[in-house]
């Protein structure tokens, strides 16, 4: 009835076969740099000194692909010395020219600095996306002007690109983290709440968007002083995973050490900041300042690294994400139980060390041949267990601080408690869209329990408490949980959450990031279920997908009462190659309603989007189910900005008509609002879990803010609801063509 997800089972790749992916972590990428110019190093010390300009490179090869006139700058700031043969390196592809490799425009290669296993980076990135979003990684070699400069790490850029395959949005507030001057004791890159003026923000905050400045003041008020409400701003168990994993992996050049720096927070589509987590290359203990500043009572050694307590920080106001986090007694056992659930999956079965020298292996002819590495060789080979002097301080070796952290953590009581036990999950009932499905699962050594769903990706996670029915078996007593939801979609993502007086305990381990997953029963489409209902072929600053570009796009209808599974189905621009491009795996659509592909011949990107464009003038478009037609139309000169679709909706002829994107189809005027007279009943208002709507035309309503941004959008059909009890208390607009009214959110 179930099955196990993997993170990334919603993210749909579609690579090309003509260049290696950039980071394949089971391949090295060969990066080549030419400059015409001789004095190409000091130029770049020059620029980094001074304006932070790009060099243009004449070409740069990835694996053997050359791109021209690429911008090539040093980056980096302990990392960086004008003395260093191996400096820290940005590659920009279309810094002066439009042009990506894998669909990344930006690459970023680091030295080793203050790591002589060169791989804590590699390691500790392929540990982390297990549990969180986080950038790929993987190894590179470097030649410039024909000489070979030395082994980097690879890691991806955190940009739009990013922001849009793992958050749905990149338009939003995004924010880096990190300080641009020395911070202090009291003053750090932490989300403390300083003053309602941006002034105090800006020396430790950088804005990557447009506007956020606000949002981030926000944040960092429910941060320090209104924890009660932080789960409605705070994605709260993504940024558990970040501190235990910065915990347990000792990464203190992070959100937990002295600087409280290196990670960004992204505002998604559902008005929640997710943190992501940037510069692995010194985790791993490799940075041992945890203290509030940099002075030799903040510093740990390898002793006290391997017995950082999980707790660093906890009652510190200048930490006050952590303080936050801990002083919840539920969270604090979420953040235990992840720490745990590392610790087992990586630490106490040696997969780390398994890891760690496949990787050395991997780069050990490279790293003997980089004459400019900064450890030697020798240091190199030692990594693993030896402590190597650094600086003013000793750089832990891998498998010695992680052996000692595995034996301090076993021994303390907060990871000893027994953790309740779930087994047994049944969901009951037909998997039918708009059933309802009693869940039943057996939970023991528990006081409380809930499961968290959701029936797109692109939401968060609802949360329905379980109860519980004892039944006694011979001398055991179980408690069976039961509840059950309502399938308002084409599948469903799920997982369950248990706790006791002392312990938490998730299933799967790694939810939320991973989660159990059913698909809703569904049919192959036959001609007549599914048609081709709208496009837009000249998009011009209107619709813009997840990477915020505006692209032309097609929207589907289904016709039937049945869930259309789409797996098999493909859409071509060419009568000759009818099969172009074939919907990933589990793509479905819900009965009456609405899906739209990006038609932007970009299909490195991920979610919906082809590997064709619309032609504006003229074209063909098809829609296939395996060999079998079942739609199709010629088109002529489209309209900017004005879509081309079917009237009546679903079943009529095409025409000219104001854009409907993912809506019913309407032939208003051009450039006239859609006015149409509709019963909508609406309750209740105020609301506090969910508002109500009953309509007497399908409609697409959509929750906005006062301010105008957008929350979230559904198409009701007759009858439905929006949950709104993740959305703190307020103001808001929920608009449809056929009314606006003003929802008052009470808690």
């Amino acid at each position: 009835m179930f099955k196990l997800l993997l993170p990334i089972v919603f993210i749909f790749f579609a690579c090309t076969t003509w260049a290696q992916s950039l980071y394949d972590i089971n391949t090295i990428t060969k990066i080549e740099i030419q400059f015409s110019m001789s004095n190409w190093d000091y130029q770049m010390d020059t620029a980094k000194h001074g304006n932070g300009n790009y060099l243009m490179a004449d070409w740069v090869k990835i694996n053997n692909i050359q791109y021209d006139s690429v911008g090539i700058k040093y980056k980096g700031n302990s990392s960086f010395d004008s003395t260093y043969k191996k400096n820290p390196l940005h590659i920009r592809l279309d810094k002066f020219k439009s042009q990506k490799y894998d669909g990344h425009e930006d690459i970023k290669l680091s030295n080793g600095y203050g790591d002589p296993s060169e791989i804590r980076e590699v390691l500790g990135y392929q540990i982390l996306q297990n549990y969180m979003h986080c950038p790929k990684a993987n190894f590179a070699e470097v030649y410039i002007n024909g000489s070979y400069i030395g082994m980097y790490s690879s890691a991806e850029d955190i940009n739009k690109k990013f922001l849009g395959d793992h958050f749905y949005s990149s338009g939003n507030t995004f924010i880096k983290c990190n300080p641009t001057v020395v911070p202090g004791p009291t003053t750090k890159s932490n989300f403390k709440f300083v003053s309602a003026n941006i002034v105090g923000y800006s020396l430790f905050y950088e804005l990557k968007s447009d506007t956020g400045w606000n949002s981030l003041l926000e944040l960092c008020q429910k941060i320090t002083y209104d924890t009660i409400y932080l789960p409605s701003k705070l994605d709260i168990d993504r940024a558990i995973w970040m501190l235990a994993f910065n915990n347990l992996f000792v990464n203190l050049d992070s959100y937990s050490g002295v600087f409280a720096q290196n990670h960004y927070t992204y505002l998604d589509h559902t008005q929640h900041f997710n943190p992501i987590v940037w510069d692995l290359n010194m985790c791993f203990g490799a940075f041992p300042f945890a203290g509030a500043n940099l002075n030799s009572m903040g510093t740990q050694t390898v002793a006290s690294s391997k017995n950082l307590s999980p707790y660093l920080h906890a009652n510190d106001s200048y930490w006050p994400l952590i303080q936050a986090i801990l002083s919840n007694q539920s969270f604090k056992k979420k953040y235990i139980a992840h720490m745990k659930t590392m610790l087992d999956e990586f630490i106490s079965n040696g997969l780390y060390q398994s890891l760690a020298t496949q990787y050395q292996n991997a780069i050990d002819a490279k790293i003997q041949a980089d004459s400019n590495r900064l450890f030697s060789y020798t240091d190199f080979t030692n990594a693993m267990n030896t402590d190597i002097p650094f600086g003013s301080y000793t750089v832990p070796g891998i498998y010695n601080l992680m052996e000692g952290r595995k034996t301090y953590l076993n021994t303390l009581n907060e990871f000893g408690p027994v953790q309740p036990s779930i087994s047994n999950i049944a969901i009951l009932g037909a998997l039918n869209w708009g059933s309802t499905l009693p869940i039943q699962v057996t939970i023991n050594n528990a006081n409380t329990a809930y499961i968290g769903y959701r029936f797109n990706p692109t939401d968060k996670f609802s949360y329905l408490t379980l109860y519980d029915v004892a039944i006694i078996m011979m001398v055991w007593l179980m408690i069976k949980y039961k509840n059950s939801v309502v399938l308002n979609g084409t599948h469903m993502e799920y997982y369950f959450y248990a706790e006791n007086t002392n312990a938490g305990k998730f299933s799967p381990e790694r939810a939320e990031h991973e989660f159990y997953t059913l698909q809703a029963n569904s049919s192959q489409p036959t001609p007549g279920d599914i048609v081709i209902n709208e496009f837009l072929a000249d998009n011009v600053g209107m619709e813009r997908d997840e990477y915020n570009n505006t692209e032309d796009w097609l929207e589907l209808y289904n016709t039937s009462s049945n869930v259309l599974d789409l797996s098999n189905c493909y859409l071509s621009d060419n009568t000759g190659n009818p099969l172009k491009w074939k919907f990933p795996n589990t793509t479905a659509i819900a009965p009456h309603s609405y899906l739209t592909v990006w038609i932007d011949d970009d299909s490195a990107e991920l979610i919906l989007h082809t590997n064709f464009s619309l032609n504006k003038d003229t074209g063909f478009i098809s829609l296939y189910v395996q060999n079998t037609l079942l739609d199709s139309l010629h088109y002529g000169a489209q309209q900017s900005n004005y879509s081309y679709g079917r009237y009546p909706n679903g079943t009529g002829n095409f025409i000219f008509m104001n854009r409907t994107y993912g809506a019913e189809n309407n032939n208003y005027p051009l450039n006239t609002p859609s006015v149409i007279s509709s019963k909508i009943n609406i309750y209740p208002n105020p609301c506090d879990e969910k508002i109500n709507i009953q309509c007497e035309h399908e409609a697409l309503f959509s929750l906005y803010t006062i301010e105008g941004q957008l929350l979230k959008s559904v198409q009701i059909r007759q009858n439905g609801s929006i949950n709104t009890s993740t959305l703190p208390n307020g103001i808001y607009f929920l608009k449809s063509r056929y009314k606006t009214e003003k929802i008052k959110v009470l808690h």
